[in-house]
């Protein structure tokens, strides 16, 4: 079925008047990025060209997608808006909340009982205002929406920063902050800085071990985790017809690695036959009649170099197979070479679990190749070395690979089958073999594998690559297992090599299931009544922020200078702590508590300028916040990368933080902060990171005069009184010194509301 299908027409029929308008004022021909991001500007139809990296636009996005773990404080949000249905098609999924444990249905069984109370909140809320609610073991967020909502030439947000897995059916979708949200259920539009594009040139074509997986992970070593801040993405060439729909998904949904604002791919074949396999043939169909304008124009793609502000050139032909990681996922390594790398690095050999699945890995495809590998093993009998973990994208996913037999194979290998959902990915694990202090090692088809990220072990290395390439280094149980030249020894003593996988791109019998685990909303929500008790320790009403004066600003003490990689989940971690995304006081107690200390080299340990004592940091912040003073945080680069969560924002802001200074930032961390209200400043001059002593005092001395392209300058007070005076930097425009002088985007909807 075709959710929202006169939506879909109304944004094709406008489209090509647009990117015609559009290719008429930019003076050349067009990228497929610029032809959407044209064909959704607020205002309409283009009437200027606009600077890549330098212009904020306002845009309209088609539609919106929110998890169960962000979708609280968004709704929550909502809730002030004082709005009777969100202005676009919005959906909930229920996926983050379920812990992976002993398997799908006594896994589920579980969640439904310990989040009960938040499951009820998010279909009631959705009921009210019109949203569709994705019911818990329904599936993934990105690949339940690339199965029912994606459409080519779309533009849609997210709150989870792997939103641009819509990219694989040619969309732009981007992740946000939840706040960045509100404003489009409410009607409102929404700002982005105009992107910078970079080109991937991809030729030849993908065959034996290597998948569409290994090109991502390639970009990734090519780009790190901050090369792509700022831009989108557009793979084309060849090779990128030759990929698979989901395969163009895992691509893009690995983008939010390189910190890019989004990756898509043109319009083609691939789109076509998913879109008629996922019974959307009217969106096919639709998209058949304007297919020249949902990929870039001819020449960008015959004289790349001249319309992108990089290219990337990949032949498929020649890459080879890839594991990323440990412990951030650009450090990219080809099978074969880890071994050598593993043992002079200190890396554990021995692999402990093999995880197959996420919003990344988890399509029909995926799974079906993956299943080949197995299969194998159960033929030649050979016993895999360590456990295996499967979770199927979604419930349709999950039924259709049953009926195969795909499902039936994992399992006489001894895998346990989990819930639909993202389990182990985002730290949803009770792994059943803890390791404690001794260093171990997994093998993931997820996207990130920070420090703890699995589950919850410092010591715990973890490793990026393909479903197949997964299944068969943990059939192997070793880390510098190469499947293309090395053997192994079965049950019987013989020396046997595991074929090539074999995947099929789409089930020869077509999609099915019973129960996909979608509930419409009511047309009409307003006698639905959303409950939220006053003494739930898992959901709170919010109240409003107030704003931070310029005498607050002055005398502002450090809280933290954090030292090295701080993503979100340092700043807001997950795992057992996604109990309380609907609760922000209890959240709070969380903050910062994986950054590491610069002073001390210690996580949640910093101290107390008012009493001289160590403590941890959201502690330490209490006491601040107790005492009426304003604290800062002091970072490195690519600060707040990783996940869209805006707790990392709303939390340090309801506790008292009011500034946060580093030598740069991921995108959508950045803009979290100034939706509430925050100052999120970077170092004029890197080198004054290293001027920033453990007692400081911060006084902003120019704050009255805050305003758009002019730096911000603050006295630095040492302990032995001291000083420097050190030049800040930001990209706020008017709209978002408003809300930092309102005390956060939210309260500026409030007040339009109202009036």
């Amino acid at each position: 079925m075709a959710f929202d299908i006169e939506m879909i027409k109304s944004v094709y029929s406008k489209m090509a008047t647009r990117v015609d308008k559009a290719r008429d004022i930019v003076g050349k021909p067009l990228t497929l990025s610029e032809k959407i991001l044209y064909a959704h500007l607020w205002d309409g139809a283009p009437t200027k060209a606009f600077a890549r990296g330098k212009d904020y636009v306002d845009f309209a996005p088609d539609r919106i997608a929110c998890q169960d773990a962000t979708a609280q404080m968004a709704l929550l949000q909502f809730m002030q808006a004082g709005k009777p249905k969100v202005a676009v098609p919005t959906t909930v999924h229920c996926d983050h909340l379920i812990q992976a444990k002993s398997g799908a249905v006594a896994d589920l069984k579980v969640a439904n009982t310990s989040s009960a109370e938040v499951f009820d909140f998010l279909e009631s809320v959705s009921n009210k205002y019109g949203i569709g609610f994705w019911k818990p073991g329904a599936g993934i967020i990105h690949q339940v929406v690339l199965e029912n909502y994606a459409f080519p030439g779309g533009m849609m947000i997210g709150t989870d920063s792997h939103t641009v897995n819509a990219g694989g059916l040619g969309m732009v979708a981007i992740g946000v902050g939840g706040a960045d949200a509100v404003d489009v259920m409410a009607g409102m539009a929404w700002e982005l800085k105009f992107p910078k594009l970079i080109g991937v040139k991809l030729t030849g074509k993908i065959s034996g071990w290597t998948s569409a997986k290994d090109v991502i992970l390639k970009v990734a070593g090519i780009l790190t985790v901050k090369g792509g801040t700022g831009a989108i993405i557009e793979y084309f060439g060849d090779g990128a017809k030759n990929l698979s729909c989901t395969g163009k998904g895992t691509i893009c949904n690995m983008g939010a690695e390189v910190g890019a604002t989004t990756s898509t791919f043109g319009y083609d074949d691939s789109m076509e036959r998913y879109l008629r396999a996922t019974d959307r043939s009217e969106v096919a169909d639709a998209a058949n009649a304007i297919k020249e304008y949902l990929t870039a124009d001819d020449e960008v793609y015959a004289n790349p170099e001249q319309y992108f502000d990089e290219l990337i050139e990949i032949n498929l032909d020649e890459l080879r197979p890839h594991l990323n990681g440990p412990f951030t996922p650009d450090l990219a390594t080809p099978v074969g070479e880890l071994g050598d790398k593993a043992r002079k690095n200190g890396w554990p050999l021995q692999v402990d679990w093999g995880l197959i699945g996420s919003c990344t890995n988890s399509s029909y495809e995926d799974l079906s190749r993956a299943a080949s590998i197995a299969k194998q093993a159960v033929v030649k009998k050979i016993k895999p070395k360590s456990d295996f973990g499967i979770n199927p994208g979604s419930e349709q996913i999950r039924f259709t690979a049953e009926r195969d037999g795909l499902l039936e194979t994992f399992e006489d290998l001894g895998a346990t089958v989990f819930t639909n959902a993202c389990g182990p990915c985002i730290g949803q694990w009770d792994r059943s073999d803890l390791k404690g202090d001794e260093k171990n090692t997994i093998v993931h088809s997820f996207n990130r594998n920070f420090s703890k990220r699995a589950d919850g072990n410092p010591n715990t290395h973890a490793f990026v690559g393909s479903p197949e390439m997964v299944a068969a280094i943990a059939i192997s149980g070793r880390l510098d297992f190469d499947p293309m030249n090395d053997t192994l020894i079965n049950e019987d003593g013989e020396e046997v090599k595991l074929d090539e996988p074999m995947g099929i791109e789409l089930p020869p019998k077509g999609f099915a299931v019973e129960d996909a685990g979608y509930l419409a909303p009511d047309a009409d929500g307003s006698k639905v009544e959303v409950k939220v008790s006053p003494t739930s320790e898992r959901l709170q009403l919010l109240e409003p922020f107030e704003p931070i004066t310029p005498e607050q600003l002055q005398g502002v003490k450090l809280l933290i200078k954090a030292f090295g990689k701080c993503t979100t989940d340092h700043i807001s971690m997950a795992g057992p702590w996604l109990r309380f995304r609907g609760h922000l006081d209890n959240i709070a107690n969380n903050t910062l508590i994986g950054a590491v200390n610069a002073f001390n080299k210690k996580t949640n340990f910093v101290k107390n300028q008012l009493t001289g004592e160590y403590g941890g940091v959201p502690d330490t912040q209490r006491a601040y916040k107790a005492a009426g003073i304003k604290s800062i945080v002091v970072g490195d680069h690519n600060y707040g990368e990783g996940s869209s969560r805006e707790h990392a924002a709303m939390q340090p802001r309801h506790l008292g933080v009011a500034a946060v200074l580093v030598k740069s930032f991921a995108r959508i961390h950045e803009t979290n902060l100034k939706k509430q209200g925050m100052l999120g400043l970077t170092f004029a001059k890197e080198s004054d990171y290293d001027l920033i002593q453990e007692d400081d005092t911060f006084n902003f001395v120019d704050i009255a005069d805050f305003a758009p392209g002019k730096p911000l300058t603050i006295e630095v007070v040492h302990a032995d009184g001291s000083t420097d005076t050190i030049m800040a930097n930001h990209t706020y425009n008017e709209s978002q010194i408003g809300w930092f002088k309102e005390g956060s985007a939210l309260n500026v909807i409030k007040r339009e509301n109202a009036a």
